[in-house]
């Protein structure tokens, strides 16, 4: 049985050059679907071609969530950074970094959990 079509929060004409040449990373659902802003981001090492390493979540996700692979699935970084802009000055990170959103609203540096 094929899984059904996920309506996106942005449709592709509103997906604008903001991050680009930034390679492919994980989002969950909750962002791309729901329309919540990146709460959570991280940057694992990778040594796979094309993949940031980025990691992105809403925050509010919990392990069955993540448990399920159709919450989640690989964008272009570019495409978050439309989701949710204020990413966009992180991106440079090195691996092994984490932001958070705190109760201001804002993505603050924490500790790597990776």
């Amino acid at each position: 049985m094929n899984a059904p079509q996920k309506k996106f929060a942005l449709s592709a004409e509103q997906i604008k050059p903001l991050a680009t040449g930034r390679g492919g990373c994980i989002a969950t659902d909750r962002i791309t679907v729901d329309g919540r802003p990146v709460g959570y981001m991280e940057r694992q090492e990778t040594t796979r071609p094309g993949d940031s390493g980025w990691r992105f979540t809403a925050g509010d996700e919990n392990q069955a969530y993540m448990s399920e692979r159709t919450n989640h699935q690989v964008y272009d970084v570019n495409t978050i950074a439309n989701y949710s802009p204020d990413i966009i000055e992180f991106l440079d990170a090195p691996p092994r970094s984490a932001f958070e959103r705190n109760a201001a609203g804002q993505l603050v540096k924490v500790p790597y959990g990776g």
